[in-house]
């Protein structure tokens, strides 16, 4: 049984040992795009392989500039919280300097 096996299950993975690739004789011969190697291209894919890498640190410094205006709005309440308890604070030690200045006119 000679069985030459399918795109799935191929008969081997050695490519050694694999049948060759026979073009079809709808698609012409040489009809695939040749490779440029023109300085654009060159650059072109420089610059895309450059933004590539520079991906992670620009994602990185999104979530450092996120947890930084995080923290900002973290101690901007925390200033709130301790103005809203200092001014509590003041208004019962004014209210007790009027009762004492009340009593000590009635007296």
């Amino acid at each position: 049984m000679s069985a030459t096996g399918t795109i799935d299950r191929p008969y081997t993975h050695d490519p050694q040992k694999q049948a060759p690739m026979i073009s079809s004789a709808i698609e012409p011969i040489g009809s695939a795009t040749p490779d440029f190697s023109t300085t654009a291209a060159h650059t072109a894919r420089q610059n895309r392989i450059r933004e590539m890498q520079l991906i992670p640190e620009a994602l990185a410094r999104a979530h450092m500039h996120e947890l930084q205006r995080e923290a900002e709005a973290e101690r901007q309440a925390l200033r709130l919280v301790a103005a809203r308890r200092m001014q509590r604070r003041a208004e019962r030690v004014s209210l007790r300097a009027r009762r004492a200045l009340a009593m000590a006119v009635m007296n």
